[in-house]
């Protein structure tokens, strides 16, 4: 079995690029026809969501399923990450591993509730709920679940995204304008989103979009780098 030391990093940094840019792909995807109508994270609408959820059994188990597929892929990119970087600062890119497989984690558990959706739509025994009312509510309470686990994911997250732009940063095995940004835009995005619900104005959609908008490019820029070139190596990482 090939030893972690013995790893091709060129390699390594192609597989975590292209796993970014597959998970950022897949997830679009999915938000502009699966999951259309029926993700809180998407409208904030509850009662509209968990109306729409009442009527899309399959596409609730599909939306499931890729957000499984995307649990896999988030999984590559983490564990990459600290296989790249883990000689530049261990306790901190062990740090990040913990925290992105954790964010991951909650962000799984909108799969658990697109599921448990389905069954509430399809399982006779709650179709036999005569009260519209309760079965919207039993919807409803999923959505707010997924929502609020979503968050927390998002949140924990970008604050470890930040620790390996970081270490990115200080080791230069990417262009050090990339790194800037990228730690710029998550923790943007991680500071922004937990300051908004003490500080309401910060709920902007001008706001939303712009931390959105700054973390896509990030992702973007080095997830393409990353899947052509992999990582610096020699003297080209010391530069």
């Amino acid at each position: 079995m090939q030893s972690m030391e013995s790893l091709n990093p060129q390699r390594l940094g192609r597989w975590v690029g292209w796993s970014m840019l597959a998970a950022l792909v897949i997830g679009f995807s999915a938000a502009f026809t699966i999951a259309k109508g029926i993700d809180i994270n998407l409208s904030a609408d509850v009662k509209a969501t968990a109306q729409n959820m009442l009527e899309a059994e399959l596409r609730l188990r599909a939306k499931a399923y890729i957000a499984a597929l995307t649990f896999a892929l988030d999984g590559i990119v983490s564990i990459g990450l600290f296989m790249l970087l883990r000689k530049s600062r261990p306790l901190l890119a062990a740090w990040c591993l913990l925290v992105s497989i954790t964010a991951a984690i909650f962000s799984l558990l909108g799969a658990i509730f697109a599921l448990n959706a389905a069954e509430i739509v399809g399982d006779s025994a709650y179709q036999n709920i005569t009260n519209e009312t309760q079965r919207l509510m039993l919807a409803g309470l999923q959505a707010t679940s997924n929502y609020t686990s979503f968050h927390l994911g998002l949140v924990l997250s970008s604050f470890a995204m930040a620790g390996f732009f970081l270490l990115f940063l200080k080791s230069a095995l990417i262009p050090r304008m990339i790194a800037g940004w990228g730690l710029f835009a998550s923790l943007f995005v991680g500071v922004t989103i937990v300051a908004r619900d003490f500080i309401p104005l910060l709920g902007d959609g001008a706001i939303t979009a712009a931390f959105m908008i700054s973390n896509l490019v990030a992702i973007i820029a080095t997830g393409i780098y990353l899947s052509i070139y992999g990582v610096r190596t020699g003297p080209e990482a010391a530069s």
